[in-house]
């Protein structure tokens, strides 16, 4: 914004930037993986083993100077936070936390002591700062994630029970192994694992050494059922356990600790009732159009890890290494509609070649399309004066937008897109048979693992669709298997009379 002459300000609660950080997580590791040795020399091509860095066009500072650590600590992220907003110059307010919000017009805010803001757009990146806390009777007599003691000592030779079942839930489980006598880790449903799941939102590989001692019979347990209630009994807590595999057989279980791992939500509170964003997902999230915009009031943006709402456990806008993307595409969004900014693209031939190669280019090298898979596409967009590549689009807006000249006159577009295969979260990436299959075919309809999509659309409608198939290194670049498939596909749908298209 500030290099785009836009007047803004940013008002932080904290008197540093990621005051969450501060605290959270718990037990100081971050589980966004920060490769600093990638064999590449590419600036672009290494935000993708980067998931903590903000973008910038000098692209610097960057968190893979300040930790050699795969898992950075959290410490790390709140220096580098700092550094990179002195660098910039952002223009931030410290210590100002904004009470209210109304609109009797204009958007007004009202500081803690009392200050007004006006602004005729806000951009809401306030993340989840209050714990989510399910109804379950007797919930109070559980210690929260945010409160809880982290030094293992405090629970040794107890029996302890941790309700939930994400990440913070297994790092609180894997820090107590040591010392705790039983522990006991809950929740509905099954247990999801991110390397099969691929949203790394699911249980990471560096929290999961509690599933050893379970399967190992080390004591420790995951229980598949929802908690019915929890009560008192002298010094130690009967916690009601309703066991989902074996059609809901209710047990009542004796701990010495009952901790709540539950996950956070969105503060809607400082939010006058005129303006109120409507709330989805439990009332956890603010709901969001695909332009990340309140959905009942208009004006109203969200940025960060709240806009998570519209890829929500499929992609990566919880995440830094996702939502930095849509970061950039909301500041474009805005431009267009503010300013008449046009979207930023390059004017390609038309013809199945030069189009073949600069979607091959773009997938070989780019970061966001790789992080944000399947959520946001590079766009080629045709009309009658010929054809222009868009980069980066969220695929939701260019979808609904595309056909009213938020792009200029567009007959016909096509979508590149990186995306998993169908039912890729049910099958085992390891099944040497499935495998052996897929490789074998060069459409790539088969693939499971990460791979680009071309998508034919008119007015949203889907016209056809090509899959280029899968390659271990993530390079698409095979004459004969990637680039000859793409460009039959594209013979016929560029290169067309505007009609014939």
């Amino acid at each position: 914004m500030g290099r785009a002459g836009r007047n803004y300000l940013i008002v932080e609660s904290g008197e540093s930037p990621g005051t969450f950080f501060a605290e959270f997580p718990r037990h100081r590791k971050l589980i966004s993986i920060n490769k600093v040795h990638t064999g590449w020399d590419d600036p672009e091509l290494n935000l993708r083993t980067d998931w903590n860095s903000l973008l910038s066009e000098e692209n610097a500072p960057l968190l893979t100077s300040y930790t050699p650590r795969y898992f950075p600590a959290a410490d790390d992220l709140l220096r580098y936070l700092a550094d990179y907003a002195e660098t910039h110059r952002l223009r931030i307010r410290y210590g100002t936390r904004i009470v209210e919000v109304a609109k009797p017009g204009e958007f007004v805010a009202r500081d803690q002591d009392g200050n007004t803001y006006r602004a005729r757009r806000v951009i809401v990146a306030t993340g989840v700062t209050r714990p989510h806390i399910p109804d379950i009777d007797g919930v109070e007599h559980a210690e929260p994630y945010t409160e809880m003691s982290v030094d293992p000592e405090d629970y040794t030779g107890q029996r302890v029970l941790i309700i939930g079942r994400g990440n913070s839930a297994f790092e609180t489980a894997d820090g107590l192994i040591e010392n705790a006598a039983v522990i006991h880790v809950a929740g509905s449903g099954s247990l999801k694992l991110a390397w099969q799941t691929h949203f790394v939102g699911h249980l990471r590989a560096v929290n999961n050494n509690f599933l050893d001692t379970y399967q190992l019979k080390s004591q420790n347990a995951l229980l598949d059922g929802r908690i019915l209630g929890i009560r008192t009994d002298g010094d130690s807590y009967l916690v009601r356990v309703g066991f989902e595999r074996v059609d809901e057989v209710v047990k009542e279980i004796r701990y010495d600790r009952v901790l709540l791992a539950t996950g956070f939500r969105f503060d809607a509170s400082m939010f006058a009732p005129e303006c109120r964003p409507e709330l989805t997902i439990a009332d956890r999230f603010p709901a969001q159009t695909a332009a990340w915009e309140s959905v009942n009031v208009p004006g109203l943006h969200f940025a960060g890890t709240i806009t998570q709402v519209r890829d929500f456990k499929k992609s990566t806008s919880g995440f830094i290494h996702g939502f930095r993307y849509g970061v950039r595409a909301l500041h474009r969004i805005l431009e267009r509609r503010d300013h008449e900014v046009a979207w930023p693209g390059t004017t390609v031939q038309e013809t199945p070649e030069a189009v073949t190669d600069a979607i091959i280019e773009r997938v070989n090298r780019s970061s966001a399309l790789w992080q944000l898979f399947g959520f946001l596409a590079d766009a080629v967009l045709l009309g009658p004066d010929g054809a222009r590549y868009a980069e980066e689009v969220p695929l939701d807006h260019l979808h609904e937008t595309a056909h009213t000249g938020e792009f200029g006159e567009v007959d016909s577009y096509l979508t590149i897109t990186l995306e998993y295969g169908a039912d890729h979260d049910r099958v085992n990436p390891f099944d040497v048979e499935h495998s052996r299959t897929s490789q074998q075919d060069t459409r790539g309809l088969d693939g499971r693992y990460l791979h680009p999509v071309v998508r034919h659309f008119r007015g949203g409608e889907l016209l056809a669709e090509h899959h280029i198939t899968e390659n271990l290194e993530n390079e698409w670049d095979s004459e004969q298997v990637h680039r000859a498939p793409l460009r039959e596909f594209l013979r016929g749908r560029v290169a067309a009379p505007a009609g014939a298209r």
